[in-house]
């Protein structure tokens, strides 16, 4: 039996009111839904206020460079595909420095889950514009407004169809908790954009502003994707939240399946086929 005491109670560096906090139960709760015990999953993050998530909680954790946790987490799982991979991470690491990651784990639908930590802002360097603030949002590094078009994450993975595709927000705790089941449930590759107020360095996209605007899908049938893509557009008036898509294909694993099946630590090198290998080349 698997309870939410099992994965301890640990002090954050997070600001009191800070989005990551509801996130960090939410994932807590859905841990223990899936039970999951703590020794049974393995995170990944990179760097920033997110990745620092799982350093709160019992579990494996292997900490990457910023915007390298994807890379990090694939080799994971290819070379143990029994496990249960969960990347963790923010908006900047994982959409901006980890952009192209981000795109290729999506092209090569690796059976492992994203949580993003979508807060709109650069927050551990101080609140600088990321690849997800709007056009025109005005931060202390970008005083006459931020001049690029935000990057649509939900968009970009639902044109790409990958393979389960949602959105949630930190201001409703159970419906997230739900959405993490669901995705490391769900084969392939699995995004869970997580909508989050930063209160220190993000005085626009705030908890009373997502609560005005966020609501939650009802009747929508994931598999369309023309319908799908139509939602993943959705913001600044109305934005969703739940399932906005799923797919069906094959993950990456099964296409390229596992010589045994076991992780890698079991198998046991042949020294006569690898000094063949070597003499092939001589």
């Amino acid at each position: 039996m698997v309870s939410i005491d099992d994965f301890g109670t640990f002090e954050t560096a997070w600001c009191p009111g800070c989005g990551n906090h509801s996130i960090l139960k939410a994932l807590k709760n859905a841990l223990v839904k899936l039970k999951l015990k703590p020794h049974e999953s393995i995170f990944v993050s990179g760097i920033g206020q997110a990745a620092k998530a799982p350093h709160y909680f019992k579990t494996n954790l292997f900490n990457g460079l910023h915007g390298r946790a994807l890379p990090a987490a694939t080799g994971i799982k290819l070379a143990n595909p029994r496990a249960t991979v969960i990347v963790q991470s923010g908006d900047g690491c994982t959409y901006g420095e980890g952009g192209n990651h981000f795109l290729a784990a999506i092209r090569r639908n690796i059976n492992l889950t994203l949580l993003v930590h979508d807060n709109q802002i650069y927050a551990l360097t101080k609140g600088q514009a990321g690849p997800t603030t709007s056009q025109g949002h005005k931060t202390k590094a970008q005083p006459k407004g931020n001049p690029s078009e935000n990057f649509n994450p939900v968009a970009v993975a639902v044109a790409m169809q990958a393979n389960f595709v949602s959105r949630g927000f930190a201001g409703m705790m159970d419906q997230l908790s739900d959405l993490i089941v669901q995705a490391v449930q769900h084969p392939g590759f699995s995004l869970v954009d997580i909508l989050q107020p930063c209160v220190t360095f993000n005085k626009i996209n705030t908890f009373s502003w997502y609560k005005e605007r966020c609501y939650e899908l009802k009747d929508h049938d994931p598999d369309n994707w023309l319908k799908a893509m139509e939602l993943s557009r959705e913001w600044e008036e109305k934005i969703p939240l739940g399932v906005i898509f799923k797919g069906n294909k094959p993950s990456f694993e099964e296409k390229l399946p596992h010589p045994t099946g076991k992780p890698l630590y079991y198998n046991k090198p042949s020294k006569e086929k690898i000094q063949k290998v070597v003499n092939s080349y001589a």
